[in-house]
């Protein structure tokens, strides 16, 4: 069986993101939350289809600006929803802005979106589905595996062979460490 580092050298949108985002550890809010928004869109959908999206998604929802994306309105709504360079599905602009919404609440309780996860830290692959099924919506466990191993919580982002592991492993990412 093929792993995603085998295949994403030979694709250039995937080889930037492999190289340089999958699988590195984030603590900026508005980078969790944007990955957090990507995931959810890539629900039913080719992760290439994202990956050409990318920048769409930043400029649409705001820089992943929590508190802006939170205030974002019926106008709001309708602008993302005619914006073809995301995937406009009611569902997920709707996920997007209420997870904002959740996300300050978050934030107000434990100081951002990194000290929540550090605060769950570790949990198994499961014990993270339900905690994120309470916290979130449209956050099924396939969207949260992704979410985690992608920013660092959760390991199999690479295999070990993969040269980007090493570099990896040198940022110290969260599924590193026994708790944090």
């Amino acid at each position: 069986m093929s792993s995603y580092c085998d295949f994403a050298p030979s694709h250039p949108l995937h080889k930037a993101y492999h190289d340089t985002q999958y699988g590195f550890p984030l603590r900026d809010d508005a980078a969790l939350f944007g990955r957090l928004v990507l995931e959810i869109n890539q629900a039913g959908l080719s992760w290439q289809t994202i990956l050409a999206k990318q920048d769409h998604f930043q400029r649409a929802y705001a820089g992943f600006d929590i508190d802006r994306v939170a205030a974002f309105d019926e106008a709001d709504r309708a602008r993302l929803l005619a914006d073809a360079g995301i995937i406009r599905n009611r569902l997920k602009v709707k996920a997007a802005i209420e997870n904002a919404r959740r996300l300050q609440g978050i934030r107000a309780d434990r100081g951002s979106f990194a000290a929540w996860l550090d605060a769950h830290h570790p949990l198994d692959r499961e014990g993270w589905r339900k905690l994120f099924k309470q916290h979130f919506v449209f956050t099924g466990g396939e969207i949260v595996n992704e979410f985690l191993m992608s920013t660092g919580y959760l390991p199999g982002a690479h295999d070990p062979d993969c040269p980007v592991y090493a570099r990896i492993l040198a940022l110290d990412p969260p599924w590193r460490r026994p708790e944090a």
